[in-house]
């Protein structure tokens, strides 16, 4: 049975959560891989150098040596890298995430933009992963999503409907229970926020001012009848 082939439980046997280094580590191999191959395979500088860029990253990250070589060990154990000899017998790492994962090149970018920047909407993925993969069409990145979802790597955090966001579930169990409460913070906050405003007054027509006006000058003739009253 070839690795297209597998069925979604083989694929969660293969792959394991990772910590948030490897994750970084891991999305930096396969995004240089795509985007910049005349310098793939990475060296350790070029890891660390990677992971602690400040654009296409979140959260931002600081890895120094011994965290980079932790996390590739990780990887490593899992199966989702690998460390080759370079030109000049210098050590090089490349990832395996094809074989590990089970995916193609678009679902690549997709795996990718979510180790590298976190949930994301279909809008998002398809703007951001674009660099490695072009998606035509918004229907292509749901299709690609719908099929990492069927092989247990993705998952919806939202309902369905516009701005659904999407997770990859490489996160550990704790990490995961808190950013899936963080995600349901955000969206009890921004639904409350679009209560207050919908239950706001509605901004007052052309109508409702002429009205306004009339009903004040009614109440200013009412008080000068009231006055001369009082003078009589």
């Amino acid at each position: 049975m070839t690795s297209s082939e597998e069925t979604p439980a083989d694929n969660s046997k293969r792959t394991k959560p990772l910590s948030a280094a490897a994750r970084r580590v891991l999305g930096v191999l396969v995004e240089k891989a795509k985007t910049t191959p005349d310098n793939y395979p990475l060296t350790l500088a070029s890891v660390i150098s990677a992971s602690n860029q400040k654009s296409n990253r979140l959260p931002k990250m600081d890895l120094d040596d011994e965290d980079a070589l932790l996390a590739l060990d990780e990887l490593r154990e899992a199966g989702a890298a690998r460390e080759v000899q370079g030109s000049g017998r210098a050590t090089k790492y490349r990832h395996a995430a094809y074989e590990w994962l089970d995916v193609d090149s678009p679902g690549s970018a997709i795996m990718t933009e979510l180790l590298l920047r976190g949930p994301q909407t279909l809008g998002e993925l398809r703007t951001r992963a674009s660099r490695m993969h072009a998606f035509d069409q918004l229907q292509a990145v749901q299709e690609c999503v719908d099929g990492l979802i069927a092989k247990d790597l993705v998952e919806p955090l939202t309902p369905p409907g516009r701005g659904q966001t999407f997770a990859h579930k490489l996160y550990p169990p704790q990490e995961r229970q808190y950013l899936v409460a963080k995600v349901e913070k955000m969206e009890a906050k921004s639904s409350g926020a679009a209560k207050s405003s919908s239950q706001a007054e509605p901004p007052k027509t052309a109508v409702d001012a002429l009205l306004a006006r009339l009903e004040s000058v009614n109440e200013r003739i009412d008080s000068l009848e009231k006055r001369i009253a009082e003078l009589e």
